[in-house]
């Protein structure tokens, strides 16, 4: 296997940190925000179930294609709204994951064909362990820190 095929991935995995763990705890997150990226995240997670559990074929193939393409569009959703709430750090870190985004499912391809598995279910599992902390952590526990530290301030 080339390596290379990891890079989109690695990639992808340094963005999404920097963007989560550094952009997102600088602002505060808005509703439609806290929903919509674990939803993003959900249609990523729906690519890798289905390449984990269903084997190459050309039917197959074009199902794959259907759930990335639907993927790569579904992710700039809220582009529109991003532009009033992020600076420009997170808004060129946006740009940069929409462009390693399509090319992370052309490396998902390659794996699949050659019958890397192993690869693509622990991708699967990391991508759904992201997806799971997504919704608990923007849904369930920042809300409470957020209200805690508004009340303190009072």
């Amino acid at each position: 296997m080339s390596w290379l095929l990891l890079v989109p991935f690695a990639l992808q995995a340094i963005f999404v940190f920097i963007d989560e763990f550094y952009c997102h705890q600088k602002r505060e997150i808005p509703g439609w925000e806290r929903v919509g990226h674990p939803l993003d995240t959900l249609t990523i997670f729906l690519v890798f179930i289905f390449v984990s559990v269903a084997p190459f074929s050309e039917r197959n193939f074009i199902y794959f294609l259907i759930l990335a393409i639907f993927s790569c569009f579904f992710v700039t959703k809220d582009e529109f709204v991003h532009t009033k709430y992020c600076d420009g750090l997170e808004n060129w870190l946006h740009s940069v994951l929409f462009l390693v985004h399509p090319l992370v499912f052309l490396s998902t391809a390659f794996l699949w064909m050659g019958r890397y598995g192993m690869i693509l279910r622990v991708n699967c599992i990391l991508v759904g362990l992201y997806g799971f902390y997504q919704a608990i952590y923007w849904n369930l526990i920042e809300p409470r820190r957020l209200k805690k530290t508004l009340l303190s301030n009072i």
